[in-house]
């Protein structure tokens, strides 16, 4: 065809794309008809008789060949009556003069057939119906003993039911048998059926198979009594049945999955028990809620088992149709070695539709790749007993995060799709859980008076075929016993007839009998003619008749009829009961998110006047003596000092208060891990701080607990109490933590509680000791009170908390004093902006209200001030002393670690003795305090006893 002339053929369309919408249109007529339902040939005429035509007159038209048969466009003068890039169908009655010629335009006829052909595999192939939950049926074929032959029994379906080739109808039955894939399979196989591993199964000649007891007494228990229609096969050389009798909803029972035109299914299979409990409930109350009937049928029940995480997926599915239910593999955590603490991670359960076999894969490749860390083996034991996966892990990893990191990066954890599309009257429609039980149970036992040929009821259709064959015995007997009633006159008719047909006819006529009647009263043999026979044939009429009247009664009350349907539905349940193999978590998703996956470890933060940030592992400084010079935090900005030292747990939310009494939130884990020499990373980049605005606290939180407080302190000396509840949600761009007066800024916050005490301390060492609980908690947008009384050119320099545990356990002790004893804590631990530090006692100091003058903590001189104040002594070793670590930092960035026992305990007056040597490294600019713990203090045996060098 010249595609110039093909542009004719639909204004809309372009040359190329009329010739292949042509060449489609003519190879689904040739090719894919006789393949589709009978209904679809009979809409549209023999596609040899198509012919296309171009609206040009003056150029000829070259003939359109297919692969099969060449198809002539007609004459150029015919093209132009029939024009504007019409179709003419031509019949097959006559030659091209005696022809009907029916004009249509290319795009309706390629629209008109595709829709048919759409709707044949919709309603025909791909889609479930919902009566029986099958788009074809390929059951009834292998009865349930003996054994077949799979070749046998594709054969026959290949020859009776099914139009394509045998690997689709192998791969069905293959499929009907694999109890990972069905929740109750319908076929019993035997020999090499495949695996959850994708093995394929052995070939059919090699394999054998039968019905499931369960799929006959579910499915096919009344085929044979006419308890449904019978139409044409493909070929319509045999009848086949237009659905099963099935007894319990099979769509929700082993679910279904198909791919149509333009639409798809996929429901999830479920418990026969809580099918049928669902549906008894919808039974006795037809109105009953989706609520109600959670209650008996709570979700899915996936063949191969695993954890459905929460119930929102599988509301939203029952409710709409459509909903997505997370599952997740079980497994076990195993420990492989106690001394070594080394253990595993066993996988006994994989989610629904996952390859065993490509999950292993998978985990061993993203090991290889370090996308996945802390797995040192991964082996597959999985044997007949069941399946196990061994994941062995490293030594000091964390089971819950590579765990959680497998269900983020593997379909260890995947999700079920649902789309509940079913038949229902002749249509395609998306249903939830209570339409498609009342769906099935009303098409199959309650007929509609409306429409009787599409919503037939098995069980009505069961019980007439009784019926009738009940009357036609009644019938026969009746005969019998006529003829047993006279059987003199029979004999004498029988002996006088010539031939079989004349004894029957001969009966007819004499005893006023029908044919059928006359035949049986032939067939009676002699030991048959006494009188005990013919009172059986009197009562067994009389049985059967009382027989009918029951079921015509049954047929006239719904209530009876829903008791036999609950009652049949019962039994089936009580033959083949089976446990629940899903089971449900409560929880409120099974989404995995960025916290997940990281481990809760303790870590270092260190913060520069700047604002840069940046995360250290805690063995980054190694313990060093007091009168050292430590080792350098990293490199800084230039004019840049370290403002504040931490130590916190990765999942920790961490506060940041700016000068300007604005509060900022984020995950500790949010700033980058790097190394001591790094730099950090800006915190602009983090929290959306404003311009000129700088962090000048920062807190991390746990817990946001009813009973714990904020305690703000500003550089004027204003302070204020605020509950924790306020800051548990904030926003990106921060909130309000305090009021500020013009000129003030925001310095310290530190966590307490109501028993708690605080002790302030100003530049000058004077100390303030009082109850946490005498401050009144007020509000976020809000000023505070004065803490302290400064005197001129003295300014606050900290303010600290000491926890009711530590100052109650002492409270009231003796101290001892003297040369050679030791006092007890708690402690005050002062450390001066030259280096210098000390122990007090914590009994020195008296309590006070706010707004004094406070006691002498530290006796500088004129060029030193005070640096920090902390309470010590909260956590003791066994001889008494603190097992605690304070951290300095100076302006330049060098740290220095040391243990608080190494600092003296002394009086308010003293000078302290030295912590940290400040050659060329500025003053102090920050000092945090560590509790020492069980895995520091084996690195403590690795740390040479004096570091005689510094690392800058």
């Amino acid at each position: 065809m010249n595609p110039s002339h093909t542009t004719h053929l639909n204004p809309q369309l372009g040359p190329r794309m009329a010739f292949s919408t042509g060449l489609r249109l003519l190879r689904y007529y040739k090719l894919s008809l006789p393949f589709a339902p009978t209904r679809l040939q009979t809409l549209r005429p023999c596609a040899s008789e198509l012919r296309f035509l171009s609206f040009s007159r003056s150029r000829s038209v070259r003939p359109v060949k297919s692969r099969r048969r060449e198809v002539t466009a007609p004459a150029a003068a015919a093209a132009a009556d029939g024009g504007n890039g019409s179709v003419v169908v031509k019949d097959g009655s006559g030659g091209n003069d005696g022809g009907r010629v029916v004009p249509t335009e290319l795009h309706k006829e390629a629209t008109e057939a595709y829709m048919a052909y759409a709707m044949s595999v919709l309603l025909g192939r791909a889609l479930p119906d919902v009566r029986d939950g099958f788009a074809m049926h390929e059951l009834g074929l292998s009865s349930r003993k003996p054994y077949k032959k799979c070749a046998r029994v594709v054969g026959e379906v290949l020859g009776k039911f099914h139009p394509h080739g045998d690997t689709a109808v192998y791969d069905s039955l293959v499929r009907m048998a694999q109890d990972f894939s069905l929740r109750s399979p319908l076929i019993r196989g035997h020999g090499n059926f495949g695996s959850i591993d994708a093995d394929p199964p052995a070939a059919m000649r090699y394999t054998e198979c039968r019905l499931e007891a369960l799929t006959e007494a579910m499915l096919l228990a009344d085929l044979d009594q006419d308890t449904v229609d019978f139409v044409p096969n493909f070929d319509n050389s045999q009848k086949e049945p237009s659905l099963l009798p099935a007894r319990i909803p099979n769509l929700l029972l082993n679910g279904s999955s198909g791919i149509a035109v333009g639409m798809a299914t996929n429901i999830p299979p479920h418990n026969l028990g809580e099918l049928v409990d669902a549906l008894s409930v919808l039974i006795h109350n037809p109105e009953a809620t989706l609520q109600e009937l959670l209650e008996y049928m709570p979700g899915p029940d996936f063949p191969t088992g695993g954890l459905i995480m929460g119930t929102a997926g599988i509301l939203e599915a029952y409710r709409s149709g459509r909903g997505r239910v997370v599952v997740r593999g079980k497994t076990d955590i195993e420990l492989l070695d106690s001394k070594t603490k080394r253990s595993a991670i066993i996988i006994k359960e994989i989610p629904y539709q996952t390859n065993k076999a490509s999950l292993v894969e998978k985990i061993a490749e993203l090991v290889e790749n370090k996308s996945l860390e802390g797995i040192s083996d991964i082996r597959d034991e999985s044997d007949r007993s069941g399946m196990r996966i061994v994941i062995e892990l490293k030594r000091g990893s964390d089971p819950s995060i590579v765990l959680n990191n497998l269900y983020r990066l593997t379909a260890l954890q995947s999700g079920f799709s649902c789309n509940m599309v079913g038949i229902l009257n002749g249509k395609p429609q998306l249903m939830g859980l209570k339409e498609l039980l009342q769906a099935n149970a009303r098409l199959q036992y309650t007929p509609s008076k409306q429409d009787r040929n599409l919503e037939k009821s098995c069980l009505n259709e069961n019980i007439a075929f009784f019926c009738i064959s009940s009357n036609n015995i009644i019938f026969l007997f009746q005969g019998i016993i006529m003829g047993l009633d006279n059987l003199d006159g029979v004999i004498d008719v029988i002996r006088k007839a010539s031939s079989n047909a004349s004894a029957s006819a001969s009966l007819r006529k004499e005893f006023n009998l029908s044919e059928k009647q006359a035949e049986a009263i032939l067939d009676i043999n002699l030991r048959r003619l006494t009188l005990l026979e013919r009172n059986k044939f009197v009562a067994e009429s009389k049985s059967l008749m009382e027989q009918i009247s029951k079921l015509q009664d049954l047929l006239s009350s719904k209530k009876q009829i829903l008791q036999l349907i609950e009652h049949e539905a019962i039994e089936v349940k009580n033959k083949f009961p089976t446990p629940r193999r899903s089971f449900l978590e409560d929880t409120d998703s099974g989404q995995l998110e960025e916290i997940d996956v990281i481990p809760n470890e303790e870590m270092l933060l260190a913060i520069s006047e700047k604002g840069y940030a940046k995360r250290m592992k805690p063995n980054t400084f190694n313990l060093q003596h007091r009168g050292t010079i430590g080792k350098s935090v990293g490199k800084l900005r230039v004019n840049d000092t370290m403002s504040d030292f931490l130590v916190c747990h990765a999942h920790d939310h961490v506060l940041y208060f700016s000068d300007k009494g604005i509060v900022y939130s984020a995950r500790a884990y949010k700033i980058p891990e790097c190394s001591r020499a790094a730099a950090g990373t800006p915190l602009v980049q983090i929290l959306s701080l404003s311009e000129g605005e700088r962090i000048t606290s920062v807190i991390p939180v746990s817990e946001f607990s009813e009973d714990q407080y904020l305690l703000m302190l500003t550089a004027k000396g204003y302070i204020k109490k605020v509950s924790l509840n306020f800051f548990p949600s904030i926003r990106s761009t921060g909130i309000i933590a305090i009021q500020l007066v013009p000129g003030d800024e925001l310095k310290w916050v530190r966590l307490c509680s109501s028993d708690d005490l605080v002790a302030m301390a100003s530049q000058n060492g004077m100390v303030i000791l009082s109850f946490c609980d005498i401050i009144r908690a007020l509000g976020r947008n809000t000023r505070g009170s004065i803490a302290m009384r400064l005197k001129e050119g003295d300014k606050m320099a900290c303010v600290d908390i000491i926890p009711a545990i530590m100052w109650k356990s002492e409270r009231g002790s003796e101290v001892a004093q003297g040369r050679g004893k030791r006092m007890k804590g708690p402690w005050l631990l002062f450390v001066s902006e030259s280096g210098f530090g000390k122990r007090v006692p914590l009994s020195s100091f008296r309590m006070s209200p706010l707004n004094r003058v406070g006691l002498i903590g530290y006796k500088f001189s004129s060029e030193d001030r005070l640096a920090a104040v902390f309470a010590v002594g909260f956590t003791l070793a066994d001889d008494g002393e603190s097992d605690e670590e304070v951290v300095l930092v100076s302006q330049s960035g060098t740290v220095n670690r040391i243990k608080v026992r190494d600092v003296s305990i002394q009086s308010r007056y003293a000078r302290g003795v030295i912590l940290m040597r400040l050659e060329h490294t500025g003053k102090i600019q920050s000092a945090s305090l560590i509790s020492a713990t069980e895995s520091e203090a084996e690195e403590d045996e690795a740390v040479p006893a004096v570091l005689d060098a510094a690392v800058v």
